[in-house]
């Protein structure tokens, strides 16, 4: 209990902390009440109502607050529902890497030898290959671009920088003198492992997390901006994006606002982030 009172209370001396802490609110609640709080169907297109500017602007009107799009679509309403795959994407997706990088980050540190030989020049192959060309390419080749197959494409090219950073860790911490007493006293590798090294490299574990969620939403963008993201009649940001860049210059508002979106999103979720690095690095006095 004085852990957590501690932690807001760190959280709220950091104006960057505590404003990522209140966007990610505010987009995680976008996202759980988007049916409640969008004004109209998303997919519903109205002929009568295509690219009307936003409210504020001559030919605008509050019923449509953001503007349409080029099919009469409120921008407002899917942008919130579009909320909604991308944190489903981002959190998925760093689960998924995260579980797979980590596994393998403390079997190659831990063990060593041919195991760590072969996964460290695993990742190295992935590395080599950038992730936006190498997820591009997979899409196209599976034609399928439902969320599932997304997800497991983004978690396929993030796993490498966990698997680095769980490997480092692990090869500190194994020549520690408590796991070394460990060992001494006839532990198994698995109790050390769960018992001493596993609870030692959660903070930097959670912090790389936190800014894959980033990354992930960002990739995610990418791909549905390039046509094999998400695909309707899902909505995605990214796919907004797409459907708004042939009419910036004569109806700017149909991709300026979910690009925001996504701006502030990452800004946020990157704020938190460097605020939960600088509370869990140990050579700080944060908890």
């Amino acid at each position: 209990m004085k852990k957590t009172k501690r932690f807001f209370k760190l959280l709220f001396r950091s104006s960057t902390g505590t404003a990522g802490m209140i966007i990610v609110i505010l987009i995680c609640l976008c996202a759980v009440f988007a049916a409640q709080l969008a004004p109209h169907d998303p997919n519903a297109m109205d002929l009568m109502n295509m690219t009307k500017p936003p409210a504020w602007m001559d030919g605008g009107d509050w019923n449509h607050i953001l503007g349409t799009d080029n099919l009469g679509r409120d921008i407002l309403s899917r942008m919130l529902y579009g909320s909604q795959i991308s944190l489903v994407v981002g959190i998925l997706a760093t689960l998924m890497s995260g579980a797979v990088g980590m596994v393998l980050g403390l079997v190659s540190g831990y063990y060593g030898g041919a195991a760590d030989h072969i996964i460290m020049r695993v990742a190295d192959a992935f590395y080599a290959i950038p992730g936006i060309l190498l997820a591009l390419v997979t899409l196209m080749v599976f034609k399928s671009s439902g969320i599932a197959t997304l997800v497991m494409v983004i978690a396929a090219i993030s796993w490498v920088q966990y698997a680095r950073l769980i490997r480092s860790e692990v090869l500190r911490l194994k020549e520690k003198e408590f796991v070394r007493a460990s060992k001494t006293l006839g532990a198994s590798s698995w109790h050390i492992i769960f018992h001493h090294i596993l609870p030692n490299v959660w903070p930097s574990f959670i912090v790389v997390s936190t800014m894959s969620v980033a990354g992930s939403i960002i990739t995610e963008a990418s791909l549905s901006f390039l046509g094999v993201g998400i695909q309707a009649p899902l909505i995605s940001w990214g796919g907004m994006l797409s459907d708004g860049r042939a009419l910036l210059a004569t109806h700017w508002w149909v991709a300026t606002f979910p690009g925001i979106m996504i701006t502030v999103a990452i800004l946020g979720i990157t704020f938190l982030g460097n605020w939960l690095r600088d509370v869990l690095d140990p050579h700080n006095k944060g908890l």
